[in-house]
């Protein structure tokens, strides 16, 4: 069968290209594709190319293809595993594989298997490791976007607070604290203001951190402080770079200090900040990947010492954490589309990729099956005076609070005839 797909070959070249899949195997699954959400950990392998840990030495000659946001269906399944999968099921799937030791994962390291494909190639250890999920929601950027959503639900998890009566560490954000989310106007940061309203251990207060009063106003606009108030959380969006920004941020919590700080962007300055700001227990998690290997930052350690204060790192979720956010998004309680903000198709992957971060706004969501320049949201209006399309797009993204949604989803499937 041919795919087309996007491929890397070495920094910065990524290319679209069209080819032919072999047969799979008795343990491979073969899926078609239908959405990818465009990752920076994308643009980071695309900036380093072979010197990225999970890229294969080779990729100039056994090229890889990219993206691991992505959903689909199933088309073609290997005899082993006939019993579990069947044609014509819907999937999610979660990328950050480690099989017998290895950090091979699907759009980092494999030639015939990635989300930026019209079909792909599940290889044995991603349905050995249980990491193709069935999905049984609405919209497939929904799944596509549990991806991310799963890496902000494993954070939260993750964090952990102490106490002084014996060594064992309470798992999760919180509960009744203050959380403190810098940096937290992106896709990512507001997927976790979204899952912070809901989580278990629902915190008393979260203050989200950027320095664009744009981007403040947006996120405010998506997720707002009234909504989060009938969720019984205060939501407060702050505008870091004023002179007292520090000072400020602590008298928020009455001088009491953060409980968990998450730091989403890789700033030296924003993530000494961060640690200066917590409270007694209190946990940072610095979930923002920098490209350099030897971003360092000061921590204090006396506080560390004397007052219990503790850093960690997050990077990607487990299966449960994912299998939690497709439940949440398919029974509405978090709301992934508040991360979107352009949408395109699959001609547009290379070159969206490979200037990510200059481009403005939240998650690129592409969608395989057809080609489409990304177009932002907020352009739908104005393209609509011409092209009837955009016109049903904006029309229908307006009755859904500016945002992306399953009824614009399938108005882009009727047009292109894209057949489920």
């Amino acid at each position: 069968m041919k795919t087309r797909a996007v491929r890397m070959y070495g920094e910065m070249d990524l290319r679209l290209e069209e080819f032919e899949l072999p047969e799979i195997k008795d343990d491979e699954i073969l899926v078609k594709v239908i959405s990818d959400s465009i990752c920076m950990s994308t643009y980071k392998l695309a900036k380093q190319g072979k010197k990225h840990k999970r890229a294969p030495q080779d990729i100039d000659v056994n090229p890889i293809i990219t993206g691991h946001e992505c959903s689909g269906v199933i088309v073609q399944v290997g005899e082993k595993w006939k019993d579990k999968y069947k044609v014509g099921d819907k999937w999610a799937l979660q990328p950050a594989l480690n099989y017998q030791g290895k950090l091979d994962s699907p759009g980092y390291s494999y030639r015939f298997c990635g989300g930026d494909a019209t079909y792909c190639i599940m290889p044995h250890e991603v349905m050995e490791l249980d990491a193709l999920l069935p999905y049984d929601g609405e919209a497939f950027y929904q799944a596509s976007l549990g991806e991310p959503m799963s890496c902000v639900i494993g954070g939260y998890h993750a964090n952990y607070h102490t106490n002084k009566q014996n060594y064992n560490h309470a798992m999760g954000t919180k509960k009744d604290g203050n959380i403190l989310i810098m940096g937290g106007c992106g896709p990512m940061g507001l997927g976790a203001v979204s899952y912070g309203i809901r989580f278990e251990n629902k915190p008393k207060r979260i203050v989200v951190t950027d320095v664009d009063d744009a981007k403040l106003e947006r996120a405010a606009s998506v997720i707002s402080p009234e909504f989060a108030a009938s969720k019984g959380v205060e939501l407060i969006y702050f505008n870091s770079s004023k002179e007292n920004a520090e000072e400020e941020l602590l008298a928020l919590t009455d001088g009491h200090g953060y409980d968990d700080v998450f730091v989403y962007v890789p700033f030296k300055p924003v993530a000494e900040m961060g640690d200066r700001l917590l409270a007694f227990d209190g946990c940072m998690n610095f979930f923002a990947g920098p490209t350099d290997n030897q971003f360092k930052s000061e921590i204090n350690l006396y506080n560390a010492h004397y007052t219990s204060t503790h850093i960690l790192g997050t990077t990607g979720g487990n299966n449960d954490d994912l299998l939690e956010a497709l439940q949440l998004a398919a029974k509405g309680e978090i709301n992934p589309s508040v991360m979107v903000t352009h949408v395109g198709g699959l001609d547009a992957v290379a070159d969206t990729t490979c200037n990510l971060p200059g481009i403005p706004g939240g998650k690129k969501l592409c969608y395989t099956q057809f080609d489409m320049p990304l177009t932002a949201i907020d352009d739908f209006e104005e393209l609509g005076k011409k092209d009837e399309l955009f016109a049903k797009l904006d029309e229908s993204c307006k009755a859904h609070n500016g945002l992306w949604n399953p009824e614009a989803e399938k108005i882009l499937f009727a047009h292109f005839n894209v057949e489920i």
